[in-house]
């Protein structure tokens, strides 16, 4: 190679390493779903600096399930072990015209009348909708269930669960691997739309895109619940494969919005009020549903109100207002647990760990507070902590949560075959179905 050559390689490499660095600092200011299109090459980045310098906020309208209203459609979406109603209570507070769904209960579960079970189903005075959501496999014990929970709780709206990803979950064929078997994902909203309507309450279904990027249901899954009667859909954008990793499709969410004549939502990256403005405006969706994004942070819902609102205003708590929402939080917890403090500081403890997240308390502490075992313990570690302390900036927006994909998706042996079940598939689903009895 000449000098003349060589130099000219050496300005290219430098030019690409300076290039690369400038790409990494744009991605790094852009919100979750921008960099995922960034990275595949298919954003604009000039294009949304102009359009987040120009445009104004998006609006989002009432939505309208059944004879249900929901004046800001912003889904506080089901997550199991977390939105127990002392959870719901303190992010309702910070946004109350939104919806609040309970955790996912299991149908088999309450028909064989667990304790666990119908304690979740619980829903404190304050609650202004009773939001309910059930998971199954088995169409007869989904509908025995909404029947008993009509009777019992008498919600004001019913989720049906068709997005856990969870191994434990579908590998009996329920979650995310449901909508695959398209009669038995139509059956089940059909029967439970069905028990429903008499009762006047709105029946909705929470999907994922598909197993994996060569098995998607989510365009089917949408239309079939339309069709059966289903008031609205939620669609996180990630497949069963995808778990809690990488960037969500919001191109997804837009696609599926475009089919649906019934209120689609968006679930997925939404860490900041500006995340949610961002799915709004670049998907059309008619609602946004949080879940990740909110763990250890209920304020995200006030945040989301005012930005929905047009106004810049934010939550930016310090230490000290955090504690204080600790201890709000587990005293309610104590409620939930019938006066059982043991119970209420062991299931307050993945919560602190959201709660610290951003904030220099020391390893110290938090493994003190790990060990208590009732409020006053719990308390007086919190009490020596320096209410002063800020949040670190890089860490506001932060992801919460699990962020990893799924090693390999769990699912019935002959599962990806056929769209249809079988007869032979449907005794075996619903012979072993122990999981659902019990917690």
């Amino acid at each position: 190679m000449s000098f003349e050559n060589e130099q000219d390689e050496l300005a290219r490499k430098k030019m690409l390493r300076k290039l690369r660095k400038e790409e990494s600092v744009v991605k790094e200011k852009l919100p979750s779903h921008a960099r995922a299109q960034f990275e595949r090459g298919n954003f604009d980045v000039d294009a949304m600096q102009t359009s987040h310098a120009s445009q104004a906020a998006p609006q989002l309208k009432p939505v309208q399930l059944g004879n249900l209203t929901i004046n800001q459609p912003v889904i506080l979406s089901p997550m199991a072990g977390v939105t127990n109603w002392p959870f719901r209570v303190l992010c309702e507070e910070y946004g109350p015209d939104g919806l609040y769904v309970d955790e996912m209960i299991t149908a088999r579960a309450l028909v064989a009348n667990n304790d666990k079970a119908w304690r979740l189903a619980t829903f404190a005075p304050s609650e202004k909708v009773r939001s309910l959501q059930l998971y199954g496999v088995n169409p007869d014990w989904v509908e025995k269930a909404v029947q008993l929970v009509i009777d019992k709780v008498h919600p004001d709206h019913i989720d049906l669960n068709y997005g856990c990803p969870v191994p434990k979950i579908t590998r009996h064929g329920g979650g995310s691997a449901l909508p695959w078997k398209q009669d038995l994902f139509r059956e089940d909203i059909r029967r439970v739309v069905k028990a429903c309507e008499p009762e006047g309450i709105p029946v909705t279904a929470k999907i994922r895109v598909g197993i994996d990027a060569d098995h998607l249901t989510f365009m089917q899954a949408g239309h079939i619940a339309q069709e059966e009667g289903a008031a609205a859909v939620t669609l996180h954008a990630r497949t069963t494969a995808e778990y809690y990793g990488g960037h969500s499709n919001w191109d997804d969410i837009a696609a599926l919005k475009q089919e649906l004549s019934i209120p689609v939502f968006g679930n997925g990256d939404i860490f900041s009020a500006q995340d949610a403005l961002d799915m709004v405006s670049y998907t059309g969706c008619d609602g946004v549903a949080i879940g990740r994004g909110c763990q250890g942070r209920p304020w995200l819902f006030e945040d989301i109100r005012h930005a929905f609102a047009g106004s810049d205003e934010r939550v930016n708590p310090n230490l000290g207002y955090v504690v204080n929402v600790i201890k709000r939080h587990v005293q309610m917890l104590v409620k939930f647990y019938n006066g059982d403090e043991s119970m209420a500081v062991r299931d307050i403890r993945k919560h602190i760990a959201w709660y610290f997240k951003g904030y220099a308390v020391g390893s110290a502490v938090r493994v003190n507070l790990m060990k208590c075992e009732n409020v006053a313990q719990l308390n007086a570690v919190l009490d020596e902590l320096d209410p002063s302390i800020e949040m670190a900036e890089q860490l506001k927006d932060a992801p919460r949560g699990r962020i990893r994909y799924q090693k390999k998706v769990h699912l019935p042996q002959g599962w990806l075959d056929s769209r249809f079940t079988t007869k032979q598939e449907r005794e075996i689903l619903f012979g072993e179905d122990p999981l659902d009895a019990s917690y």
